[in-house]
């Protein structure tokens, strides 16, 4: 319920002094008729036209109330929106390999990788989102789905050594590009996470690229990892060893991918870069909504008028005939 003209409820402020004027000089009004004594009139029982006296009053105050809410003009309003949404199909391709294990991201750059793509997923509700992994070799992890709290799990059980050691990105972004070339989604995304350079795989990087060019796919690439020497732990027969080595890495590739497919080259050198690099993309593909509403008001001030219509007939009933005082 809303009112039109919310202004004229002001005037129910008036109500105040009036209702304490009445108080007052029922406080102060003397009895019409002296009595020697009034023992004998407390014995008596009281009639309902006693307890009818102030009732003109209370009448003609809610008269008051009733003609200010018809003023104020009451409307029920129903609205009516149409949503027509256009979620974002969006496949993320991760490179598990060994040198993701490198702790120049906390607590490596596989888990900072896994932890802000899971805030990243809670952010794209209206999303298919899906997870390619590659390492030496390439596999689907999730398909494209909007049950983002099955692909967030999954996404928690990777780890290194699902699959071969190596990096083939190539093939790691045509599995992505097979698994939503075929979505009737007009906008589709693949962001591709890696910290090297393609050493494996029968697909060149560019040529995947090429092939997500053809089914207008855009490919957001990251590059993950400092400039400075990486520490990798590695298992040995006597236990975990850490052993460091140069960063090797190919941006250039990585670039190329980017403009070829109209998507953006990143690069994370620690846990924030790469926490700001997936703000940059949510903002970057947000989803459309196109949103059309409508409004039906009814006005509701005729109920109000008809008790008020009804009060002040109450009222001339009680006050001159119910009611009716001697005069002289």
């Amino acid at each position: 319920m809303t009112f039109a003209n919310p202004g004229y409820l002001f005037l129910l402020l008036l109500l105040i002094p009036i209702i304490g004027w009445y108080i007052y000089e029922l406080h102060k009004a003397d009895a019409s008729i002296t009595f020697s004594g009034v023992g004998s009139l407390k014995k008596q029982p009281k009639s309902l036209r006693i307890y009818m006296l102030h009732l003109p009053f209370v009448l003609r105050t809610v008269i008051v109330i009733l003609l200010t809410l018809a003023l104020a003009r009451p409307q029920l309003t129903n609205r009516y929106s149409n949503k027509d949404m256009e979620g974002i199909d969006i496949m993320m391709s991760l490179d598990i390999s060994g040198t993701m294990l490198a702790e120049d991201l906390k607590p490596n750059r596989l888990e900072a990788a896994k932890n802000v793509a899971k805030e990243f997923i809670a952010n794209r509700e209206n999303d298919q989102i899906g997870l390619v992994l590659f390492a030496g070799q390439s596999f689907t992890q999730c398909p494209l789905t909007t049950d983002h709290t099955a692909l967030t799990n999954l996404f928690s059980m990777v780890q290194f050594g699902m699959i071969e050691d190596g990096t083939a990105i190539g093939l790691g972004l045509a599995n992505a590009v097979n698994r939503i070339k075929d979505s009737p989604t007009k906008s589709k995304v693949i962001i591709l996470l890696t910290d090297g350079s393609n050493n494996r795989g029968d697909i060149a990087p560019k040529t995947a690229a090429e092939i997500a060019k053809t089914y207008g796919i855009r490919v957001y690439t990251i590059g993950v990892g400092s400039h400075q020497q990486i520490t990798i732990p590695v298992q040995t027969p006597t236990g975990i060893q850490r052993i460091n080595l140069d960063p090797e890495f190919d941006e250039t590739t990585l670039k190329e991918i980017a403009t070829m497919t109209g998507g953006a080259y990143f690069r994370a050198t620690d846990n924030a870069s790469l926490e700001e690099i997936y703000q940059q993309i949510d903002k970057m593909e947000k989803t459309k909504i196109q949103v059309k509403q409508y409004a039906k008001h009814t006005d509701y001030f005729m109920p109000y008028l008809i008790a008020a219509l009804i009060c002040l007939l109450l009222e001339v009933i009680l006050r001159y005939f119910v009611l009716r005082t001697i005069s002289n």
